[in-house]
């Protein structure tokens, strides 16, 4: 339902003359209100055409609408199949953020919330950012800024992050597919031991893990012990429903990187894998290779 005080602006994306606003990489978005200033009514519109990046809006005035695509074609399954997360800086202030679709507003984030810098995300059918200004005398020190990621909602290990599906985070072990599928297109994956667990904030934990074995990473989430340590080190965020038990059991450790942070998705006995591992490449389904001596 469209919200009355929220006519304007619709009319305004509707009637009124909008200015579109093309990133020059496609991924992140800087723009001043004060260029926006002289015609307050209209909306601008940005398109990011990235599976991440961000949005820097000095001086916030009136509104833009923020149209965000993947950097691929893709048929509309795969489109329906894809969540947007975005994640305010702490400082960000000035706006409010709604989704829009079909003339209709919803609010995702109010401006006093974006100072605790927690994720929200959303079906990427479910319309477009819509940013609005929050009228003020002195808008000298007011910057709306957060980073956003394209996330899949469906994959080995998504159903591990909680911000993807809120209320809903289960911990069932994956299937077999799962796993060997994991190895290969996770954004890390290796082999290690838990050394330690630490309550964190937003309904997760946060492990302390050794790898002996680094299969890949997407980011340099596990730092090298160097020669002498030969391991990597690092942290992953686990759903709090979701414990683990440090000690000296060996794991198989995947999972996806999200704002910087190591998520933890798959992770089976590193012996129970090997099995798998082993069955899969006897009979040549595996998708992957990696070497697991």
């Amino acid at each position: 339902m469209l919200r009355p005080w929220a006519a304007h602006w619709i009319t305004a994306v509707l009637l009124c003359r909008a200015v579109a606003q093309y990133s020059s990489d496609q991924c992140s978005w800087r723009g001043s209100g004060l260029s926006h200033e002289s015609h307050r009514r209209d909306v601008e519109q940005v398109y990011l055409r990235c599976s991440q990046g961000s949005l820097e809006w000095l001086y916030p005035i009136g509104a833009i609408i923020v149209n965000l695509r993947p950097n691929t074609e893709s048929s509309s399954g795969h489109m329906a199949g894809l969540h947007v997360c975005i994640k305010p800086y702490t400082y960000s202030q000035g706006s409010h953020v709604y989704l829009e679709h079909a003339g209709d507003l919803r609010l995702l984030l109010a401006e006093r919330d974006q100072a605790h810098g927690t994720v929200h995300c959303f079906s990427l059918a479910e319309g477009a950012l819509f940013v609005e200004a929050i009228p003020q005398t002195d808008i000298s020190r007011r910057i709306t800024t957060f980073q956003y990621e394209l996330v899949p909602s469906q994959g080995p290990g998504a159903h591990m992050y909680p911000f993807l599906h809120p209320g809903v985070v289960t911990c069932k072990p994956c299937s077999d597919e799962e796993l060997l599928m994991a190895v290969c297109t996770s954004d890390f994956a290796g082999s290690g031991i838990f050394r330690g667990v630490a309550s964190g904030t937003n309904g997760h934990s946060t492990a302390v893990v050794t790898l002996s074995r680094l299969f890949r990473q997407k980011s340099r989430v596990f730092a090298w012990g160097g020669a002498r340590g030969r391991s990597w080190s690092g942290h992953v965020n686990i759903p709090l429903q979701c414990g683990v038990h440090p000690g000296e059991d060996e794991y198989l450790l995947t999972g996806s990187v999200h704002f910087g942070e190591a998520w933890l998705g798959c992770a089976p006995r590193y012996k129970d894998f090997l099995k798998l591992y082993t069955r899969a490449q006897k009979v040549g389904t595996n998708p992957c290779q990696i070497d697991t001596d």
